[in-house]
């Protein structure tokens, strides 16, 4: 039997519930029950639903100009979002490029990287290296870069060759005689010995995400490893483009996930929690002299989309981020987060299925396995993590689950995103419902 619905939803054969308000950590559905959104939908929901701030904001901007195309005009709001990114940008950002979402960022930040090298008389750069068990979003070139084999297999005819290298997975990679920093150095080798392979004078750019997130469940760079990365980029002039749409302005306890890493990317993609959910938006953020090259070279970027800057998309993702620096949110969120790590370990840290508990900020993940001695996974037809999913909508719980965490196919994870106005008392209810959500889902699984 069809479901009753004329929208083309992402699963075709159930109708999701129907979402009719959020306030808060909350949302409800029609027959008014309450769902903790513990992963911010997909990390996107920063400042929870309903924040009074960001909606009195939507509405001056809609009531005073919803829309203008870029190619007649520039908006006040825009000029100041920029202006706002710009001064809480890492060093050397001198320009903000606004676009609808995190995939369109990535298209632009490739487009951006080829067009520079056009520019500066070295059109042979054609190549992107980028890292398996990545997700860089589902738009063609996005999709070309990424490493999410899932979603690329079927569409892999229609995908640009892109050299993919390692990811930095050091609960499933790293040696026993390695320290993370060995393991780290290890995988720069191997970006080495890819660059040589290709010849430095035809790569453009690495692409990474700073911390990795749906594909493998928050991925977290080992001590120096993203330092002997833009060494590399620097030796042979190739650009670091850093993917922080899902893991940036201020997931993982900082405004920019690098910032931890004690790095500058060249190019910078940014969305998510830049609007927090409160309209679609995303941006590059670009260094001024790949700015400059294509000021005094063609005098334009050979891109643009109709929505290119939105009016009341940056209205929206203004107040969004003056709400974080007036708060102090970003130390919340890292207090927040020690607190989510301390009750994931607590409650889920000796758990027999749970390997891995890792994380930054509000941002966290746990890769299940069956057995922790020897980290196997479960059998990937059990499709262990849609299970976690019902079962953690059936309490009132939204989580993040994936499959696929170690090669595309085989793994379960979960992901967590809480907003940051989340309090230590919700916290402790996301903690104590994914609990129950993974015991009752694995025992379903086995049955």
């Amino acid at each position: 039997m069809q479901p009753d619905t004329r929208v083309f939803h992402r699963q075709l054969l159930k109708r999701p519930p129907v979402a009719v308000r959020g306030q808060g950590i909350h949302l409800f559905d029609e027959q008014g029950k309450r769902y903790i959104d513990a992963s911010g939908g997909a990390a996107v929901s920063c400042l929870g639903h309903g924040h009074p701030d960001v909606v009195a904001a939507m509405h001056r901007q809609i009531d005073q100009l919803a829309y203008a195309h870029t190619s007649f005009f520039t908006t006040g709001v825009a000029e100041q979002l920029a202006d706002q990114l710009i001064r809480t940008a890492p060093a050397g950002m001198s320009h903000a490029y606004f676009v609808s979402g995190g995939s369109e960022a990535v298209e632009a930040a490739l487009k951006m990287a080829r067009q520079y090298f056009v520019e500066t008389g070295q059109p042979q750069r054609q190549h992107f290296i980028a890292r398996r068990q990545s997700y860089h979003g589902n738009t063609l070139g996005a999709l070309a870069v990424g490493g999410n084999e899932w979603r690329r297999q079927q569409f892999r005819p229609l995908l640009i060759d892109v050299t993919h290298v390692s990811p930095c997975y050091a609960y499933r990679d790293q040696r026993p005689d390695e320290t993370p920093e060995q393991y780290g150095q290890r995988l720069v080798r191997e970006l080495q010995e890819t660059i040589e392979r290709l010849g430095p004078q035809n790569v453009m750019a690495f692409v990474a995400e700073t911390v990795g997130g749906a594909t493998a469940g928050v991925l977290t760079p080992v001590p120096g490893y993203f330092k002997g990365v833009r060494e590399l980029c620097d030796r042979h002039g190739i650009l670091l483009i850093l993917d922080e749409v899902m893991c940036g302005m201020g997931r993982t306890g900082t405004l920019h996930a690098c910032e931890q890493e004690g790095v500058v990317p060249d190019l910078m993609t940014i969305a998510k929690g830049l609007g927090g959910g409160y309209q679609p938006i995303g941006a590059v953020l670009a260094q001024s002299r790949i700015v400059d090259a294509m000021r005094e070279g063609s005098g334009m970027f050979q891109h643009g989309h109709t929505y290119l800057g939105h009016a009341v998309a940056c209205a929206a993702a203004l107040a969004v981020q003056q709400v974080i620096e007036r708060d102090g949110l970003l130390a919340r969120a890292r207090a927040l987060g020690l607190h989510l790590h301390g009750r994931l370990d607590a409650v889920l840290g000796q758990h027999p299925h749970i390997g891995d508990i890792r994380g930054r900020g509000l941002f966290w993940g746990l890769e299940l396995v069956a057995d922790r001695a020897t980290r196997q996974w479960f059998d990937p037809s059990l499709k262990l993590h849609a299970r976690i999913k019902a079962e953690a909508m059936a309490r009132g719980l939204m989580v993040y689950p994936m499959g696929g965490t170690v090669d595309g196919h085989a793994g379960d994870h979960v992901l967590l995103a809480p907003p940051f106005i989340s309090s230590e008392a919700d916290i402790d209810e996301i903690v104590g419902l994914l609990g129950a959500a993974i015991d009752a889902a694995i025992a379903g699984a086995l049955a």
